[in-house]
């Protein structure tokens, strides 16, 4: 099914400080830190070769005033040259935005996602027990989750009724508990950009795309751009225990993040992010067609405290991070059999977008089908050695 990438670029890209992250293809190719500036495409990787050393920066806006460019295309001709169906390896091509920075995510934000976490939880990861549980808990469930303010007096006494009715669950604790949920997404330099086959477990036959804002944070722990990402989930897997996180979330390409990152100016502030609408449309060669959004408002924890949850005090991030931040998008649709909910299948179109973000495209393959994520840290150094940038 073919991709367009072209309308991967934000509507206001006139006002947009947008950075990202192009492969310069030939003899002595490697990964580029870009500026795009009125649709055009400037290479920056003399002034700074790793973005995570530019956003780390006291003033990154600043510094991009007095950066070395040179231009190397037009932003609709590389993104049409990203699709790796029709990709000419000789012409530059997008990568995921980030580099160096630790990849985080925070979990269960949203009250109506955290309800299908419970469900996954009662289903033990079986898809076909999913609208049994799930008509259960919203009978016993008789208040609105959404309205209670996460580790307050009120949500304690939840905590307390809920326990005697044995229905406190681990996703509750970090639902409406004092303390969010954060985990590794993927590590540094394994995220997957706009473009690129997003990759599934073969053996996973519960799962789905996560469309959800990317924060960029320093080292310093402010919050300085945004970007999208999609935190592909394994329900299966999770959903028989949370202690298989780690199989349900970081596998090979299962990370997509982009198509750029948009640092904040007076265009693009940190209430821009708060107001946000994040669209998804997943589209299969079957015809099937699911079309939802995930609206930033509902967020259970306001982002700020996500991130002072994240880094500060107790755990430090000297290259920085991005961090996702949750979804409220939770496919109930079925698919196949009635009452089994939504599930990928193979070639599947997931597009993620937000008007001042862009758009993060990609098809759905399986992880070992994939190609082997090889670029780590060691490779990156050694290609910015070679290429005279370190």
């Amino acid at each position: 099914m073919k991709i367009d990438l072209k309308q991967c670029f934000p509507t206001d890209d006139q006002n947009a400080l947008l950075l990202g992250r192009v492969w310069q293809g030939g003899n002595n190719g490697g990964p580029c830190i870009v500026l795009i500036e009125n649709e055009s495409v400037y290479d920056i990787s003399y002034s700074f070769p790793i973005i995570a050393e530019l956003l780390n920066e006291e003033n990154p806006q600043a510094s991009l005033e007095e950066v070395e460019k040179e231009k190397i295309g037009n932003v609709y001709s590389i993104l049409e040259n990203t699709d790796p169906e029709s990709r000419d390896t000789e012409l530059p091509f997008f990568l995921a935005p980030c580099d160096l920075q630790a990849v985080k995510a925070c979990g269960v934000t949203f009250a109506d996602s955290l309800l299908e976490r419970l469900v996954e939880e009662q289903a033990k990861g079986d898809p076909k027990k999913a609208k049994q549980f799930r008509d259960e808990l919203e009978q016993e469930l008789n208040f609105d989750l959404g309205k209670i303010e996460p580790g307050s007096q009120k949500a304690a006494a939840v905590k307390q009724v809920l326990q005697q009715k044995k229905l406190w669950s681990q996703y509750l604790e970090v639902g409406i508990g004092p303390e969010s949920q954060v985990f590794t997404k993927a590590q540094p330099l394994a995220a997957i950009g706009t473009g690129e086959s997003l990759g599934v477990r073969a053996d996973s036959k519960w799962n789905n795309p996560e469309p959800e804002m990317v924060l960029v944070v320093n080292a310093r722990g402010n919050i300085i751009g945004a970007t999208l990402g999609n935190d592909v989930n394994l329900r299966d897997f999770e959903g028989r225990s949370s202690l298989l996180l780690g199989k349900a979330k970081e596998n090979n390409a299962s990370c997509g993040i982009g198509p750029f990152i948009r640092l904040f100016n007076e265009s693009f502030t940190l209430d821009d992010v708060r107001n946000a609408e994040i669209t998804i449309e997943v589209s299969g060669q079957d015809g099937f067609l699911l079309q939802d959004a995930s609206i930033m408002e509902k967020i259970s924890r306001d982002i700020e405290i996500l991130v002072s949850q994240t880094i500060g005090q107790h755990q430090q991030y000297p290259d920085g991070l991005m961090l996702f931040t949750g979804t409220l998008f939770a496919p109930k649709k079925d698919r196949d059999q009635p009452g089994e909910g939504f599930t990928h299948k193979l070639e599947d179109v997931v597009r993620i977008a937000s008007p001042k973000l862009g758009a993060l495209v990609n098809r759905v393959g399986y992880c070992h089908e994939l190609p082997p994520w090889k670029f780590g840290i060691t490779e990156f150094f050694r290609n910015l050695t070679q290429r005279g940038l370190i």
